[in-house]
């Protein structure tokens, strides 16, 4: 690989062990994919935030590098944390992991890094350009980027994103070069998609097909931009794509070739058997909405719905800090509170220890989330529309 001045002087240390360790990290990773050189980053966004998945040894590495004074040196947002970092008493997170994921916190703000802690920065701050470079590091995160922003990342580790926020560069090898971006299976879908739960079922049976492919769908009339957010989100979940074309939807499709391509179809029976495959529960304890993140729209949504009603059962929607203040100044925050639910900012199911808080059942509505609950949080799952699950707690 080749390195500039500036580069070789941070691989041999001269900008001192913290980049040096980071730097190496990088190059390492870039010879093992045969990336020719490092590319200058426009901003990051860092897994590996919440405590309950990196736990000790992870808070340790956070403080160390923290007190050698390691600072980013781009614009670098967080993932979700493992609660709500401001109403984690009021909402029952036990106060030791609390403890923990503030101390995690802090580290990762005297490095410099923007302590948003959300699975959404393009809607929080961080949006990148078209064909701009960029390293970050969560699974829906990634795919929105590439594929509906048509910006320019890997699926990046949280060590790997971390050492790119600190050295601003990442290996050019991968998504970041076009001939990598083109699409090698053709998905047709043939049935309607009205609920984003139905986009997440979509994700979640293409995902387990191709697996860390490209595919390029056919059939989908139109999505908004929250819809292709649970089918990327979906599909990174179940397999491991990264990139996805929608015709006349996505921004790099109509640069693409499919001729001769590998082709499968979808129809509504598949979309009832991944809808069939995904419950593993019944009656749930909570339900638990916005992963990835919500956006403002599905917040007023979920309002709307629940105004003047009144649930039996919890209801969170998960969202950023700075979406939940949008909501509070649009007053939704009060319709769902009225109704019994909450905004629940920082966090999703996904990272919180929902577990340890008495919940065994969860109903959602995101592929990503009932593909994930059952391993990490040890759930059943109830997956629906967003309609469907009202119905079954109010």
């Amino acid at each position: 690989m080749h390195l500039t001045k500036e580069e070789e002087k941070i691989f041999n240390g001269e900008k001192g062990e913290v980049l040096e360790r980071m730097f190496r990290l990088l190059v390492r990773l870039g010879d093992i994919y045969g990336a020719d050189k490092m590319l200058p980053v426009g901003s990051v966004q860092v897994a590996g935030v919440s405590f309950k998945s990196i736990g000790m040894p992870g808070l340790e590495f956070l403080e160390d590098y923290a007190k050698k004074g390691a600072k980013v040196k781009v614009l670098t947002f967080l993932n979700p944390a493992g609660m709500d970092l401001e109403s984690w008493k009021e909402i029952g997170f036990p106060s030791d992991f609390a403890e923990k994921q503030i101390r995690v916190m802090d580290a990762f703000r005297e490095m410099g890094i923007v302590v948003t802690s959300t699975c959404t920065p393009y809607l929080a701050g961080n949006l990148p350009r078209f064909g701009e470079h960029i390293a970050w590091s969560e699974s829906s995160a990634v795919s929105f980027s590439n594929s509906v922003i048509g910006a320019r990342t890997n699926r990046e580790g949280g060590p790997s994103a971390l050492a790119a926020a600190l050295c601003g560069l990442t290996p050019n090898h991968g998504l970041h070069i076009d001939e990598n971006r083109k699409p090698n299976i053709v998905v047709n879908v043939d049935v309607e998609l009205q609920h984003n739960a139905d986009f997440g079922a979509l994700g979640s049976f293409v995902g387990k097909i191709v697996k860390d492919k490209i595919p390029y769908f056919t059939g989908i009339k139109n999505a908004n931009t929250d819809q292709l957010k649970s089918l990327g989100a979906a599909m990174a979940a179940s397999g491991a794509v990264a990139l996805y074309h929608v015709e006349n939807l996505t921004p790099e499709a109509r640069f693409m070739d499919i001729k001769g391509l590998e082709k499968i179809k979808v129809c509504e029976k598949e979309l009832k058997e991944t809808y069939a495959q995904l419950n593993t529960g019944e009656n749930p304890d909570i339900v638990i909405l916005g992963c990835p993140h919500a956006s403002l729209r599905e917040i007023s949504e979920l309002a709307e719905k629940i105004k003047g009603k009144k649930l039996k059962k919890p209801l969170w929607i998960c969202t950023s800090r700075i979406m939940k203040e949008c909501a509070n100044r649009m007053g939704y925050t009060e319709i769902i509170e009225n109704a019994g639910g909450k905004i629940v900012a920082d966090t999703c199911m996904v990272v919180a220890p929902i577990e340890s808080m008495g919940y065994k059942t969860t109903g959602v509505n995101s592929g990503k989330a009932a593909n994930y609950l059952p391993g990490f949080c040890k759930q059943n799952v109830v997956f629906n529309n967003i309609d469907e699950l009202i119905k079954v707690i109010k």
